[in-house]
């Protein structure tokens, strides 16, 4: 598990494309200093395990679904990374809950820059938008955000980036058109599938604030 409080920037230094797979390996001296093999290391948020360790680099496998769903599938030898150790149990949760199982990507729309920080428009597919929330926490490249704004009609959403996330994270670096890894909150994840889970006679006897949307609608039809 992580916070999505990225600890430093590392640097691809190789990717070696294997078939449907990739090989990719990334410097970064802190989340090194006290990994071992099978340790687990986000990389702009996606959660990968260390194949290969020496002298501040470390290698991952990527495998197909990797690939295809997060943003690593274009990433380039030279490219700035986020990383974060997994936190012990022990440790604080800075952030939010991060699992680092990213759940698809969104495009960098729109940045506007204020006098101490800058508002991102983020656009996401359609099929994010019932778990994005004003005020509600959001991992983008495997950063802990949050939400000011969702937007249904432009199917997108806003986060304020603070001086201190633009300076130590990639978030500072990203143009308009970057494709970025999103993370939506596990939490809000679970209580959808388990409210859709529901029988008729189930929802019935449920609190009408605590039914999902689809839930109420179905039982506005009917």
């Amino acid at each position: 598990m992580f916070t999505g409080i990225v600890e430093e920037l590392g640097e691809v230094t190789a990717l070696e494309i294997i078939g449907d797979a990739a090989r990719l390996s990334v410097r970064g001296p802190v989340a090194t200093s006290d990994a071992a093999l099978g340790a687990s290391i986000a990389v702009n948020g996606c959660c990968l395990t260390v194949a290969d360790l020496a002298e501040g680099v470390f290698t991952a496998d990527l495998m197909a679904e990797t690939l295809a769903k997060t943003s690593l599938g274009g990433i380039e030898v030279g490219s700035r990374v986020n990383l974060e150790r997994s936190v012990p149990v022990t440790g604080r949760l800075g952030g939010h809950i991060v699992q680092g199982h990213v759940d698809g990507t969104g495009t960098i729309r729109q940045r506007v820059p204020g006098e101490r920080w800058e508002v991102v428009e983020i656009a996401v597919p359609v099929a994010m938008l019932p778990y994005l929330a004003a005020k509600g926490s959001v991992a983008v490249d495997g950063v802990s955000l949050t939400i000011v704004e969702v937007s249904d009609a432009d199917a997108s959403f806003t986060v304020s980036l603070i001086p201190e996330t633009l300076a130590r994270t990639t978030l500072g670096l990203k143009q308009v058109g970057t494709v970025v890894n999103i993370e939506l909150d596990v939490i809000a994840k679970y209580v959808e599938r388990l409210l859709n889970s529901r029988s008729p006679s189930e929802v019935e006897a449920l609190p009408l604030g605590s039914r999902s949307s689809s839930e109420v609608e179905t039982r506005a039809r009917s």
